[in-house]
């Protein structure tokens, strides 16, 4: 027994959000200024952070290749659709953990157009299925 005061760790958020830290957005950037796919994943984690519980966990990652519709980002999940999505802005940060939320509470992560915050309702750019789970036995793998 953990002695009083020691709280388990929360359980990891359910879904992950992968945001193109590289992406220029399309454009060339001045010498110094960070990219706007950097802008964004800095002012999505300054959201996460103010939430008492993060419904997604936020990793940074370079080149989704979607750069001239950047910014980039992907909602993924073991077991579920992935979601590519493009022509994002930091002012989206909040929607974009609401879209998080929702596609973390769905079973197959297809949180259709009308179920997403407004501003997000065509910044789908592909879906990608979910893989197979893996099945380590000797039977499923194929003989040579």
């Amino acid at each position: 027994m953990a002695p009083a005061g020691d709280a388990a760790p929360p359980d990891p958020p359910a879904c992950t959000l992968l945001v193109c830290v590289t992406c220029r957005a399309g454009r060339a950037l001045a010498e110094g200024e960070a990219p706007p796919g950097r802008i964004l994943h800095d002012a999505l984690a300054g959201h996460l952070g103010a939430l008492a519980t993060a419904p997604v966990s936020l990793r940074p990652v370079t080149c989704l290749a979607a750069c001239d519709r950047g910014c980039a980002a992907v909602l993924a999940a073991p077991g579920k659709w992935s979601y590519l999505l493009g022509h994002l802005s930091p002012a989206l940060a909040g929607d974009l953990i609401a879209y998080g939320a929702a596609y973390a509470a769905h079973a197959s992560g297809a949180v259709l157009p009308s179920r997403r915050p407004a501003s997000l309702r065509s910044v789908v750019l592909g879906r990608i299925p979910a893989l197979p789970p893996a099945d380590p036995s000797p039977a499923a793998i194929p003989a040579r």
